[in-house]
C-alpha cells in the first residue's frame, strides 16, 4: 500500500511543482521550468489533442482529483474495518458524553 501510494503521489507532485514553477516563471537557472517552455508544452500538447492549449490544464485538474478520489476510495476500501471500528467508537464516546451532560440540571445553579 505503501508503494501504491508513493507511484500515485510522485507524478501528481512533479507535474504539480513543475506547472507551479514554471507558471510563475521560477526557473531557478532551469530551462524547464521557464514560462517559455510552459507555453511550447502546451501549445505541442493542444496540437497534439486538437484542441485550444488553454483548455489542458483544467482538464488534467479534474484527472488529478478524479484520481485521487479513486486512490482513497481503494485505500478505504482497504481499511473499511479499521475505519469502522474507529467510526464505533468515536459514536460512543460522543453519546457518552451527551448522556453525562444531560444528566446535570442547570435549574440547581446558585
Amino acid at each position: 500500500m505503501k508503494w501504491f501510494l508513493i507511484l500515485w503521489a510522485g507524478p501528481v507532485l512533479l507535474l504539480t511543482g513543475w506547472y507551479g514553477l514554471s507558471y510563475y516563471d521560477m526557473s531557478f537557472g532551469f530551462f524547464m521550468l521557464t514560462r517559455h517552455t510552459h507555453d511550447l508544452v502546451f501549445q505541442i500538447y493542444g496540437n497534439v489533442l486538437g484542441i485550444p492549449p488553454e483548455t489542458i490544464p483544467p482538464l488534467v485538474a479534474r484527472a488529478i482529483a478524479f484520481d485521487s478520489l479513486i486512490v482513497f476510495a481503494i485505500i478505504a476500501l482497504r481499511k473499511r474495518k479499521a475505519i469502522a471500528a474507529w467510526w464505533r467508537r468515536r459514536q460512543s464516546s460522543r453519546s457518552i458524553g451527551i448522556s453525562l451532560a444531560s444528566d446535570e440540571s442547570l435549574s440547581s445553579a446558585p
